[in-house]
């Protein structure tokens, strides 16, 4: 077995293929990479990559457990939260998915943004139980996926 041991790989002025084990890396563009997905499907790396995340305790004192280019968090009141990134985003059409757990086994939630539009800045999340009471969730995720500036 040998050992490449490097700083830069530079390609050819035209699109350029690195195979890794038998999977092609490829960029064909500059700043767009693709790697090959399942089968024969390409997956751009750039649009496949989530570009924002938190896992949030809602309740009481909230607090991020993890999050991934959110620089803060803001309590709005019960079931409200905004979420400020660290990276802007491009433009505002970019997509949000958001999911909750209760410690409550007779709530289950809504979730949407309040009405409110994303901005490339920051997002709204609001939790509900069926009822359509606000509620502050034991675990709120999101993920975010777009362009950044």
């Amino acid at each position: 077995m040998s050992t490449v041991v490097l700083d830069t790989i530079t390609g050819k002025s035209t699109a350029t293929t690195i195979t890794i084990g038998s999977t092609p890396v490829v960029s064909a563009s500059a700043n767009s990479m693709t790697i090959r997905g399942e089968g024969s499907n390409q997956t751009s790396i750039q649009q496949g990559l989530a570009k924002s995340w938190a896992n949030l305790n809602g309740t009481s004192t909230i607090a991020l457990r993890d999050s991934f280019n959110v620089s803060s968090i803001a309590d709005d009141g019960t079931g409200d939260y905004d979420f400020t990134y660290t990276t802007a985003f491009g433009n505002i059409n970019y997509s949000i998915q958001m999911g909750n757990s209760f410690t409550s086994t007779s709530a289950w939630a809504n979730l949407d943004s309040g009405g409110e539009v994303p901005t490339t800045a920051f997002w709204n999340m609001n939790i509900f139980d069926r009822n359509g009471s606000a509620q502050d969730a034991t675990y709120a995720y999101y993920s975010a996926h777009g362009d950044l500036a």
